[in-house]
């Protein structure tokens, strides 16, 4: 009886709104350890005052402003409870939207202690975007990705408008991301990593050659946790994967004949210190990315992005030009004139 009463008590707190705490900072997180293995991966935790750490008190849902908290207990029998309430509350959509927001696929759904949830749902995110809706310095360019170091997040431009944005991890501390303009490489849609051939890497695309560092599937911890790679959810992986465009190599495939889709990556995460997502609770705006600040980005780079656009699309042309001659006077079709 006092098990199915604490039960339904939380279930009730979880419904209904309760004052929202001050601003609370995220612990260090553990970036030492093996980043494609997500076993052994240390849980944030989130500063609070005594009384909220009592687990007499149960989490609630902090309702009073354009993101809430969703607070989770410590307790494994409360936290399965408390998610029995929160599928109930969201649909499959609104979870995968919440997830996504907070760095998070559905295999690492509790690896923080709070969630930020949205007051109101958009399960596209686009009404959550911390890119630029529009760049216009980007006008002529036809497609164009983003991966931005310090909110953990990816961006997708078509001739200056944003099209896609979503969540990433990427490199951790003791082996980061490179950060630049790059161009994407080659794909494939199931790729073994080099470091350890367990890693199965789904709708991996190349971007550092080099390196071996491409974006693709893989768990999403909530924090920047890969071997240098980018990894993406799923549904993102394949999206980018139709979309982005490969380099066009030489006969013989030694040298590069035409680049594939811009890239860049830039900026650095403030390790340690409070999840950028976290500071919605305070300021919605808190993760916006300024058209100044990607225009500073861009404005050096975009000479030569152009550049090599130009270069791709004559490439292309001359290749459709010689498959086109290549087809046999038979096969070609009849002159329909009379």
């Amino acid at each position: 009886m006092k098990k199915s009463f604490l039960y339904t008590f939380i279930f009730a707190l979880i419904l209904t709104s309760c004052k929202k705490e001050e601003p609370v900072s995220d612990t260090q997180q553990n970036t030492s350890t093996e980043t494609s293995m997500p076993e052994g991966e240390k849980k944030d935790s989130v500063k609070t005052e005594p009384v909220v750490k009592k687990e007499s008190i149960p989490p609630a849902m902090q309702e009073d402003g354009f993101y809430n908290a969703f607070v989770l207990p410590k307790d494994k029998k409360m936290r399965d409870s408390i998610y029995g309430a929160f599928s109930k509350k969201y649909t499959e959509g609104e979870r995968y939207a919440i997830l996504a927001l907070n760095r998070l696929d559905s295999k690492n759904k509790w690896n923080a202690d709070t969630l930020v949830v949205p007051a109101k749902i958009d399960t596209t995110l686009m009404a959550y975007s911390p890119f630029p809706m529009q760049l216009d310095v980007l006008s002529g360019v036809k497609k164009f990705v983003v991966f931005s170091y310090p909110i953990q997040a990816y961006g997708v431009y078509s001739n200056g408008s944003l099209v896609k944005w979503g969540p990433t991890s990427m490199g951790k501390k003791a082996a980061q991301t490179t950060r630049g303009l790059t161009f994407a490489n080659w794909k494939k849609k199931l790729s073994i990593s080099t470091v350890s051939s367990e890693w199965k890497l789904p709708y991996n695309f190349n971007i550092f050659n080099s390196g071996g560092i491409g974006w693709h599937q893989y768990d999403l911890p909530g924090y920047p946790a890969s071997h240098s790679c980018l990894r993406l959810l799923m549904k993102d992986a394949q999206w980018l994967y139709s979309y982005a465009d490969t380099w066009i190599l030489n006969p013989g495939g030694a040298t590069t004949k035409a680049k594939g889709t811009p890239v860049m990556v830039f900026g650095d995460y403030n390790w340690g210190g409070r999840k950028p997502w976290r500071k919605l609770l305070d300021d919605p705006n808190a993760n916006n990315i300024s058209v100044e600040e990607m225009n500073k980005l861009i404005d050096p780079n975009i000479a030569k992005i152009l550049k090599e656009q130009a270069n791709r699309e004559k490439v292309s042309d001359s290749i459709k030009t010689l498959k086109a001659s290549a087809v046999p006077a038979a096969e070609k079709p009849a002159d329909s004139s009379y």
